[in-house]
């Protein structure tokens, strides 16, 4: 689960905690915490969102590239 390991992987480089990230973007810090640990995985806008706050690709997110 690439996107799992993104989400985390950017999250700690921004020095940021779940709950900032999950305020930031208008989810619950339980959502991040599960995106993180791969029991979900984002829906397209919840994507969306978190490549704008990290100004990565939605791309990137997904591991495509």
């Amino acid at each position: 689960m690439i996107i799992a390991e993104r989400i985390k992987e950017l999250r700690e480089e921004k020095e940021i905690s779940r709950c900032a990230l999950a305020k930031a973007i208008g989810v619950d810090v339980r959502t991040i915490s599960y995106w993180e640990n791969g029991v979900n995985e984002p829906k397209a806008s919840y994507i969306a969102s978190l490549a704008i706050f990290f100004k990565v690709s939605s791309d990137y997110l997904l591991g495509l590239e």
